[in-house]
């Protein structure tokens, strides 16, 4: 396919081939094993790129879904050769990607007419949502953005004092109140504080805490709600942050939140310290949530927009 040759920027390419090193050798070694002698792909090849693609933590349904379509295209063509399989799954991943609308930017943007686009942020403790929310502050400010944060994890004053050294480490302003406080009161100072300075992206943090999925509910309705008379229509996004470290387990815990919330995009963090990579594509599939971003190293530029075609291309390359 030709979008496969588009040229992508060589810094970024190679932070992601760096990132999905561990990922792609475990795939790579166990289908070169699982094709070893064989000129074509047949049900015993298909048996093992199955078994491949549920260990790399793609997830049990998604994997079904492209056998199947593989095996369509072994029967429309008659006749596949193994050398042929990496450009077929290539394809079939990047077609599944696209159908929820996963990785069509390539770029930190906001829509023109969203002043100020309002990202509420959501996930347990421990998946880097802090540390993803600082680096994204540092990305949208480094596009030109205005940026303002909102320390509404008042649950823990770990989270307000951690958030408070990303936005002295990225140079912009906070909003903040002590632990215990009201979350959605801190939502409120933030966005009517964001208003006031003519702010492009408010960043909101949120309780990680999925103990009691009501309360969470609860809490989460009620944050949006008080940010909803400051600015209509927020918040743009519900960014869930996922250890992608962490294979099934991050498929329960979007579950969890799919469950307590409107998620309407994923952040999938350590991508560079797993083979895990797959759960990528897993996830967006089952939840017909599109990835947003990726995590692919621990440096301050290591947060990238996910695309689709630079994730397979690095995936298979």
């Amino acid at each position: 396919m030709s979008f496969f040759k588009r040229i992508f920027s060589s810094e970024k390419k190679e932070t992601l081939d760096k990132g999905l090193e561990k990922t792609k050798t475990t795939f790579f070694s166990k289908l070169t094993k699982a094709i070893a002698g064989k000129s074509k792909v047949d049900d015993e090849v298909l048996d093992n790129l199955e078994e491949i693609l549920v260990s790399s933590d793609v997830g049990v349904e998604t994997t079904l879904k492209i056998i199947k379509r593989i095996e369509a295209r072994v029967s429309n063509d008659k006749y596949l050769g193994t050398e042929e399989l990496n450009q077929i799954l290539r394809e079939e991943i990047a077609s599944l990607l696209s159908e929820t609308k996963s990785g069509e930017e390539s770029e930190f943007k906001i829509p023109a007419n969203k002043k100020p686009y309002v990202i509420m942020v959501v996930g347990v403790n421990g998946v880097g949502k802090t540390t993803t929310i600082g680096k994204l502050a540092f990305q949208f400010k480094k596009a030109g953005y205005k940026v303002v944060l909102g320390a509404a994890d008042t649950f823990r004053a770990a989270a307000i004092d951690q958030l408070q050294i990303w936005a002295d480490r990225v140079g912009v302003p906070i909003v903040k109140q002590q632990m215990g406080s009201d979350p959605a009161s801190v939502a409120f100072d933030t966005l009517q504080s964001a208003v006031a300075q003519n702010a492009d992206v408010v960043i909101i943090d949120t309780a990680g805490r999925l103990h009691n999925k009501v309360g969470l509910m609860n809490e989460l309705s009620k944050v949006k709600k008080v940010m909803q008379k400051v600015v209509e229509d927020t918040p743009n996004d519900v960014l869930l942050v996922l250890d992608g470290s962490t294979g099934q387990n991050a498929f329960e815990q979007a579950k969890q939140f799919t469950a307590a919330t409107e998620v309407s995009c994923l952040a999938v963090t350590k991508l560079d310290g797993t083979a895990k990579g797959g759960v990528v594509i897993g996830i967006s599939d089952q939840f017909q949530i599109p990835v947003k971003y990726i995590g692919v190293g621990e440096g301050i530029e290591d947060l990238q927009v996910f695309n689709k075609y630079e994730f397979v291309d690095s995936f298979f390359k």
